[in-house]
């Protein structure tokens, strides 16, 4: 019924009534939008005087054609009109992707349209498209990201350092720069990095720093610390858990006088900032000085 309204109200043919049906249609907002981004467009410069005298002296030719428009194809410019914004509409509608961002100190749940559960971490963006789940069940993660997936479903989380396909499994991924990890805690997941593709059953994990594949011991957990809120680290240089500091208390860490490529093994708290720094400091002969939501870093025997 649309379409009919749509080709009348292309011809301004639409009764008042039939014009305010059409106006609440979700398609009518769809081909506001494509007018509206069409309107942006240029048309090509125009010399009014130099086409009034090519039209005066093609009037006075001999041999001028007349030339008769045809209702039919007054028509067909209507319909490929409809089958223009149809189109677009179509294309605008059906291609829209889902968005789920994170602040920093901020992480979020949500569900999946299959029913699978997602916990994002802080700082994190994950984006797919639900209109065609069904068929293209691809996520595209930046950040960090905890799954449970729903029994018998699959997806494909694709990020910047490597992907992760899954059937019914509860698994964490977490990509940043420099770092790539997935931890399986539920069922098998399969990583591809690079040209490696690699299974992992439940409790073990794939580590890769600074494009290095790094050995993992396995894990008895059932789900990541920082659910929990915390942020947990086993052998990782430094600079990666002052990185996770500043994204879980939006702070920043001044560490130039210190070696941020030292190993650490510990956690830090989400809830208190200064117990935070003590457990990242104590462990590694450090001292901090803070000062609002700036952090310094430097050795217990500095002067």
């Amino acid at each position: 019924m649309h379409e009919n309204y749509l080709a009348k109200w292309l011809s301004n043919e639409l009764t008042a009534a039939e014009l305010e049906t059409f106006q609440k249609s979700d398609e009518f907002a769809s081909y506001q939008k494509i007018i509206k981004t069409s309107e942006g467009l240029k048309s090509p410069s125009f010399d009014m005087d130099k086409a009034l005298s090519d039209s005066t002296s093609k009037r006075n030719s001999k041999d001028t054609k007349i030339i008769k428009m045809s209702p039919f194809k007054r028509i067909m410019r209507i319909a490929a009109a409809v089958a223009l914004l149809l189109t677009g509409s179509y294309f605008y509608f059906n291609t829209q992707k889902n968005t789920i961002e994170t602040a920093l100190a901020e992480n979020t749940s949500f569900l999946l349209p299959d029913a699978s559960e997602v916990v994002l971490n802080a700082d994190s963006e994950l984006s797919y498209t639900d209109k065609n789940w069904e068929t293209n069940r691809d996520l595209k993660l930046q950040g960090e990201a905890f799954f449970k997936v729903a029994k018998g479903q699959k997806f494909t989380v694709a990020t910047a350092n490597g992907s992760v396909q899954v059937l019914g499994t509860q698994f964490n991924v977490k990509s940043r720069k420099d770092f790539f990890e997935v931890t399986c805690y539920e069922g098998l997941v399969r990583v591809s990095f690079g040209k490696k593709t690699t299974e992992l059953p439940a409790g073990t994990s794939f580590l890769v720093l600074h494009g290095k594949l790094i050995d993992s011991e396995p894990t008895d957990i059932l789900e990541p610390s920082w659910i929990h809120n915390e942020s947990n680290f086993k052998s990782i240089p430094l600079s990666f858990v002052l990185k996770e500091l500043e994204r879980q208390y939006k702070v920043t860490v001044d560490a130039k006088k210190i070696d941020v490529s030292t190993l650490f093994t510990g956690s830090f708290s989400h809830k208190n900032l200064d117990l935070a720094l003590r457990s990242i400091c104590q462990p590694n002969q450090l001292n901090f000085n803070l000062e609002g939501n700036k952090v310094l870093l430097y050795a217990k025997n500095a002067p």
